[in-house]
């Protein structure tokens, strides 16, 4: 909280905007807005400068930059929406990255691209209600699935579980979700299977368990034969051989968020004894 306070005041007193690569891994506030590094030099004459992004001029900015959530583009600013900390992740072929703003908050928002744990709850038509833990539910239609078509239509109720991925998430619009990727395969998406345990975390144990460097799933593979899906929406589903193993990893899994290295194997060791 101190820290809050003292990046808010610091912030309301300069009531300028700041440089993004100079407050990365710091805490920004609503409202605030980030300059961004744009190279302006064409012919090798003059240097990289910091130039606010215009997204209204003719020219096309030389680093391409994507916003992610926490982040709005309002004409030509970049403005931060929530409260929390900058993270930015370098792009594999150059150029100006990702950045967004990791918060802790369990009202999951939809964002375009990300995959997530469902519950239909009506059929209208021929498109499925699903509830994906926003303001309103998505859309699901029935031609979204592999092999889908018009007579030979997906076995879906209402209460399946449904794990697929968000094409359409707009402000002014209803999400809308596909079991399909790109080349019209499942790739893993479709409706979860009747047994196994679903249980809600916070969407930032969701992002740590999903980052490339997490040893928790390792560890948790060792211990019990499982299987899990893990949506962006701060779902979780899993499925071990016996309703006991499967509650006990539902329960080191939600305790995971607040545990240090050294206790998780510490419990992990007294659970692999017994």
């Amino acid at each position: 909280m101190a820290e809050v306070l003292s990046v808010s005041t610091g912030s309301v007193a300069g009531c300028r905007a700041r440089a993004a690569h100079n407050v990365l891994n710091q805490v920004v506030l609503p409202g605030e807005e980030l300059v961004l590094p744009e190279h302006e030099d064409v012919d090798g004459l003059g240097g990289a400068g910091e130039q606010p992004l215009r997204l209204n001029s003719g020219a096309r900015p030389r680093l391409r930059v994507v916003c992610g959530p926490g982040l709005r583009r309002c004409g030509d600013r970049l403005l931060v929406t929530k409260c929390g900390r900058l993270r930015h992740k370098e792009p594999g072929g150059g150029g100006g990255g990702v950045y967004w703003v990791d918060s802790q908050q369990k009202r999951y928002v939809p964002v375009k691209g990300d995959h997530v744990i469902g519950i239909v709850i009506a059929k209208s038509g021929d498109i499925f209600k699903v509830d994906v833990g926003g303001s309103e539910p998505a859309s699901l239609s029935y031609l979204a699935f592999e092999g889908a078509t018009k007579r030979n239509r997906p076995n879906v109720q209402v209460g399946d579980l449904i794990y697929g991925q968000c094409v359409v998430a707009n402000k002014d619009m209803e999400p809308e979700m596909v079991c399909i990727d790109s080349c019209g395969r499942a790739n893993g998406m479709g409706v979860i299977g009747q047994d196994g345990l679903l249980f809600k975390v916070t969407l930032g144990l969701i992002r740590k368990l999903l980052a490339p460097d997490c040893e928790i799933v390792q560890e948790l593979g060792k211990l019990y034969p499982l299987e899990i899906v893990f949506g962006m929406n701060g779902r979780i589903w899993v499925k071990a051989k016996t309703i006991q193993q499967t509650l006990i990893l539902a329960n080191v899994l939600e305790a995971c968020e607040h545990m240090t290295t050294d206790q998780r194997k510490q419990i992990f060791a007294r659970l692999a004894e017994s």
